[in-house]
């Protein structure tokens, strides 16, 4: 047992999931208080342990499922399902349709286990030394068995009824039972061909192969549209807590240098001896953040993000404001004042924002050269202003000057990329022509290194 704990603490890791020492060794107590027989106390006693975030669960739910699958306590069924599955049950389609329409419309959960393993044996294709992953195993099985089908059938015989037909509450009652128990074979179709592969492949090697990223280290340029609603529900709770962090640090750090006359002048009803040092209070202030986002193509779900973002933090500073632009550049700041919901304002930048100057293609230097003249004169020595894109500027001029014209105004200019480094300076992309006016160009392609970059201008 300490092999395998130690083994899913270490895949945690790998996954991205933080677990320190302490937490480790709690999950090693947490073995003597709920035992792997009881495998529901057993993953919330694991997880209060090791999971400190909601969007970390779904993972922690997976890695269990691995490492502690083939300790999962056997069914005992009692049904014509189970003595099927122990005879290799090799009977025509027919038989087994009857067989999976008894199993849904009773929802034994024994049954439920009889028949998903019989289903994987008959029909995932699963064989010693086959390198096929763990969903092709799956959907080749749920496939041939067709719950969806049994459930039609089921509810169409629910309908008609032996006592009349069913309607109402009592037709709509009936309807999420046979989906709940459907749903529970699916559960149980791939925990059987997880339990499968791990026999035969070893925790580890499965764990590999279903290792999804978390959510804050999805590449927003790559993501898919799971991916992307995963990173939206993940953006708030990231949000709040790096303001809640800044203002501590905030706080923490009011104290200044020394002040020595104030020091000595109090030493004096100590007999001359320092003993309460006096320290310069600082003021610290809120920098004004100024975010200028190129929405084309496919560095726009990456604006759209920070944008929101940075708003959803905006207490964190003075002001922000907010430009996006195309081959033409507009201010939509007024979007996100006093919205209540900021994915809301992001949409309305997409339909409300006039980015369209020529041809809709990127064109970094004429939006550059426009926010310099327009908007360069308001810049001031408090403001920091952050360009976001991938600086891929279809062959146009590059027009660096009224880059350095703006960091010339501003306190800090930064540029946030969402290309790998590999890609920079390759193709279209002049990211070396603006760096040279930059403080910074950093890889920004995931919602951790977004969240650490707004950590530190902060």
């Amino acid at each position: 047992m300490l092999d395998v704990v130690e083994g899913f603490v270490a895949e945690l890791r790998a996954a991205g999931v933080p677990v320190s020492l302490t937490e480790s060794l709690d999950a090693l107590a947490a073995v003597g208080q709920a035992h792997v027989a009881d495998r529901a106390r057993c993953r919330e006693a694991r997880a209060a342990t090791l999971v400190k975030r909601a969007e970390h669960r779904p993972a922690f739910d997976t890695l269990f499922e691995v490492w502690f699958s083939l300790r999962a306590p056997e069914p005992e069924p009692d049904s014509a399902l189970a003595l099927a599955e122990q005879a290799d049950f090799e009977g025509p389609d027919e038989e087994l349709a009857a067989l999976l329409e008894k199993a849904l419309a009773g929802g034994d959960p024994a049954a439920v286990t009889a028949l998903a393993r019989l289903a994987v044996a008959r029909f995932a294709g699963m064989a010693p030394g086959r390198a096929l992953g763990p969903a092709y195993h799956l959907n080749r099985a749920l496939r041939r068995l067709d719950a969806d089908g049994a459930l039609a059938r089921l509810l169409g015989a629910a309908q008609e009824g032996e006592g009349g037909p069913v309607e109402g509450l009592e037709l709509r009652l009936r309807a999420d039972q046979l989906r709940a128990h459907r749903d529970r074979l699916r559960d149980a179709v791939e925990s059987e061909v997880r339990r499968r592969l791990v026999a035969e492949q070893g925790p580890a090697a499965v764990a590999r192969a279903l290792r999804r990223p978390l959510p804050e280290d999805v590449e927003f340029m790559h993501a898919t549209g799971d991916e992307m609603a995963a990173l939206r529900r993940a953006l708030q709770p990231l949000a709040r807590r790096l303001a809640v962090r800044l203002a501590r640090q905030r706080r923490h750090h009011r104290r200044g240098p020394l002040d020595f006359r104030s020091t000595v002048r109090h030493s004096l009803s100590y007999g001359g001896v320092p003993a309460e040092p006096r320290f310069r209070h600082r003021r610290p202030s809120k920098p004004e953040i100024v975010v200028v986002a190129d929405v084309s193509g496919s560095v726009a779900a990456f604006a759209r993000f920070t944008l929101q973002f940075v708003h959803a933090i905006s207490s964190q500073f003075s002001r922000v404001r907010s430009f996006v632009f195309v081959d033409g550049i507009d201010e939509v700041t007024h979007l996100f004042e006093g919205a209540d919901d900021l994915t809301e304002a992001v949409q309305r930048v997409n339909t409300e924002a006039d980015v369209i100057w020529a041809e809709g293609h990127s064109d970094y230097g004429h939006a550059l050269t426009v926010f310099a003249e327009r908007w360069g004169p308001e810049l001031t020595p408090r403001t920091s202003v952050v360009v976001l894109g991938d600086a891929r500027n279809n062959y146009h001029a590059s027009e660096a000057g009224a880059l350095a014209e703006v960091a010339g105004r501003a306190r800090h200019l930064w540029w946030l990329n969402p290309e790998p480094r590999s890609y920079w300076d390759t193709g279209d992309s002049i990211v070396s022509e603006y760096a040279v006016h930059c403080d910074g160009v950093h890889e920004c392609r995931n919602l951790r290194q977004l969240e650490r970059f707004v950590g530190r201008i902060a």
